[in-house]
């Protein structure tokens, strides 16, 4: 395909038409959208159409080829494309003589961005966002790239120049055209319909992954591979895990020091709480700014399994600041969690001067970073030397690193030092000093609350609100923080009633203002699912437990592909208008539908006693085993689901009232440890313990005795004498089952 492309480039010459900017006010076909990224261009010259029939029909019609440019509304360089190329009338003229244009927000339609992210990084090499491609008119990809400046540069031909040499192409070389883009989609068909990589799942695969991720390792500075750096919560999800049921402390020792290092670095948002998207240097310095809600889920997660293990009192933190900042700042006044904070904002120097509805005077990080003397006036002398010492902050900045120079004078907190450090700097006692930062923190927050804020994508995903959910959950059994199970309880109750069709048990994927649109894809039941799973383990209100199962059906109707294994990204009736029926092969910066959904049938499984989920899941599995086996780090949520599918099953069951103090320590107990592979129910002697009999019918038999809170833990299915001893099922737990045996083998 880089080969295809070549002869394509070599028609990008230097010639470039005259343009200029100008207004542009009457609105395009984006205009009665929902999406905030479709509608930051609904004013542009370019007349855009949304991913529907209209469009292709447009470009069938009128025998030109599409410009196909994908993005999210809270994304740095599509504001900058937006602005020099999309907003430019001498531009936009070029593209609505030779092209119909189509926006997609990748947010609403990971299918769409997944198919042609796919094709360009083949022709490229690489990928990312704004995605340019452009299409034939039955939607077959020719070329394709990122973001393209508005002239040439480094030798690189402009946006214009590519736009004039296509649409040339497209006239006096069509053949070639079309031979391009039918190879580039036989390729994406081949590539991602995951063939190929099917075998026998082997407990090395876990071992191996160890090792993958070791080499990669970042024993300085933390992380995993060089800058940029990405937090990849699927890694540690894998690594705590492994650790917790191997006891090696080589994988403990990689999450937690990079758990730390980003919690000290300017990646994490030390004023407002929460991590932004990842770190443009090896040291987590500096960030970029945007914030998305799946890093910040994901990312509570981790720190709340750490803390778990270590009962490190800063990795607790970290997670409660967090979810804090969700509940403060992305959250529906009914529940629902928002999907992302920008990135640019105006800065505040220009607030109230300038407009804020365009990105032409916003900048990247101005909501986050400071000056030494702000810091100062905001504090007062001593606290403001006590908080820039201890922060990293200098009167001349402390951004050099920043590639761009954005940042000059400014400064992106760190912690610089320790509190110890602080301590003997300022010959303070620590439990002063500590107070004092935290006093500093809520005052620079109420400063910095002034300010203009980052663009908010106030959609609602599903998918993304599943992890949250998750996220709000667990932090409710760790803490043992009834408001952190209402945020979770809040979440689905908004899904359910805004997201959710009863009468065909189906899920919509995204909504907005009042509008639910697209139908749901296998992440949104997969996410889902799982925060109910979480959401039932942590209130044991049945109710989630049964939605959970009723989703888990509709997933397995609609995206389970029953030859092969493994789960298709959307329904087969979802788009008739996509190349290929696409399945994700690797778990990224979110994990595959496939992963969480393995993972989800197997703890169901165990609530349910049903062989069907299992075997859907240990199919799932063996569609991945030939790539675990030789690319185990790719597939690392996976290797979660591969490794509770290869250890004995334990269910906790707490017979209680569970209102009861005596209940209630015994569940705090348990959250008190990360167990993987188990599930926890509740026998009530009520409704609920009724409802979980209909499907395991041991639990009719199963009571309190002597009238007090008691535990019956079953291995294997080989259940423990029941005790009411604290001391005695804290022993149990902590007594971890041997794996099962070394040479079991799930599949061919």
């Amino acid at each position: 395909m880089k080969r295809r492309r070549g002869w394509i480039l070599g028609l990008l010459v230097s010639f470039a038409p005259s343009v200029s900017r100008a207004s542009q006010n009457k609105p395009n076909h984006l205009i009665n959208e929902k999406s905030p990224y479709l509608l930051q261009h609904a004013y542009n010259p370019v007349d855009w159409y949304p991913w529907e029939e209209a469009a292709f029909q447009k470009a069938k019609r009128e025998n030109k080829p599409i410009f196909l440019s994908i993005g999210y509304s809270t994304c740095h360089w599509c504001h900058v494309m937006e602005r020099e190329s999309f907003s430019n009338p001498g531009i936009a003229a070029l593209m609505n003589k030779h092209f119909v244009s189509i926006k997609v927000d990748r947010e609403e339609r990971p299918d769409v961005d997944k198919i042609y992210m796919t094709a360009v990084s083949a022709m490229t090499g690489g990928g990312g966002w704004p995605l340019s491609a452009w299409l034939t008119p039955d939607l077959k990809p020719f070329y394709g790239g990122t973001y393209f400046p508005p002239d040439a540069r480094w030798g690189r031909p402009g946006f214009p120049q590519i736009l004039e040499r296509l649409a040339e192409a497209w006239e006096k070389e069509r053949n070639k055209v079309v031979d391009s883009s039918n190879q580039a989609s036989q390729t994406i068909q081949k590539y991602m319909t995951v063939s190929g990589r099917s075998g026998p799942l082997d407990p090395a695969a876990l071992e191996n992954g160890v090792a993958s991720f070791q080499k990669s390792y970042d024993s300085t500075h933390g992380g995993f591979r060089g800058a940029p750096k990405f937090p990849m919560p699927v890694i540690h999800n894998f690594l705590l895990r492994y650790h917790a049921r191997s006891g090696q402390k080589k994988a403990l020792e990689m999450s937690v020091a990079t758990l730390r290092a980003m919690a000290r670095g300017g990646i994490y948002d030390r004023v407002g709480g929460g991590f932004h998207r990842y770190s443009t240097d090896a040291v987590w310095h500096i960030p970029h700014f945007e914030k998305m809600l799946y890093d910040n889920a994901q990312l509570a997660v981790n720190y709340l399994e750490a803390y778990q293990i270590t009962k490190d009192p800063e990795l607790a933190r970290i997670a409660r600041e967090t979810l804090e900042y969700v509940r403060r700042d992305m959250t529906h006044p009914q529940g629902g969690f928002y999907s992302a904070e920008d990135a640019d904002s105006l800065p505040p120097e220009l607030a109230g001067k300038v407009s804020d509805k365009g990105h032409e005077h916003k900048t990247e990080g101005a909501f986050y970073v400071w000056e030494k003397k702000e810091i100062r006036t905001a504090l007062g002398s001593e606290p403001g030397e006590i908080f820039s010492y201890h922060y990293g902050v200098r009167s001349e900045g402390n951004a050099s690193a920043d590639p761009h120079g954005e940042f000059k004078n400014k400064n992106i907190l760190f912690a610089a030092h320790t509190l110890s450090e602080t301590a003997r700097q300022f010959k303070m006692p620590e439990g002063r000093v500590k107070t004092l930062l935290e006093e500093a923190r809520q005052k620079l927050l109420a400063t910095r609350s002034k300010r203009p804020r980052p663009h908010l994508d106030d959609k609602i995903l599903v998918s993304w609100n599943g992890l949250m959910m998750t996220a709000f959950a667990r932090a409710a059994q760790v803490f043992d923080d009834p408001s952190y199970l209402e945020s979770a309880r809040k979440a689905a109750a908004f899904i359910r009633t805004n997201l959710y069709g009863s009468k065909s048990r189906t899920l919509y994927r995204r909504w907005r203002d009042g509008e639910r649109k697209i139908p749901g894809i296998a992440d949104d039941y997969a996410f889902l699912v799982q925060g109910l799973i979480d959401l039932y383990e942590t209130s044991f209100d049945v109710q989630w437990l049964e939605w959970a199962i009723e989703l888990t059906e509709t997933q397995n109707r609609l995206f389970y592909d029953r030859e092969n294994g493994g789960f298709y990204m959307t329904a087969a009736d979802h788009d008739q208008n996509l190349l290929v029926r696409a399945k994700e092969d690797s778990d990224n910066v979110e994990p595959t539908a496939s992963s969480v959904a393995a993972l989800n049938l197997l703890r169901l499984a165990q609530f349910t006693d049903r062989e069907d989920f299992r075997q859907v899941a240990e199919k799932t599995l063996t569609l991945f085993g030939k790539q675990l086996a030789q690319d185990p780090g790719s597939l690392a949520q996976m290797l979660v689901a591969l490794d509770y599918a290869l250890s004995k099953p334990k269910q906790i069951v707490i017979a209680g009232d569970p209102s009861a103090k005596d209940t209630q320590a015994m569940l705090r107990l348990v959250h008190d440890r990360l167990i993987p592979g188990k599930i926890l129910l509740l026998a009530d002697g009520g409704k609920g313990q009724e409802t979980l009999a209909r499907r395991l019918p041991f639990l009719k038999g199963v009571t309190r005795k002597r009238n007090k809170a008691t535990a019956y833990v079953c291995i294997d299915y080989a259940c423990k004498l029941p005790t009411n001893e604290l001391r005695v099922l804290a022993q149990i737990l902590d007594n971890q089952p041997e794996r099962k045996r070394e040479d079991h083998r799930i599949g061919n």
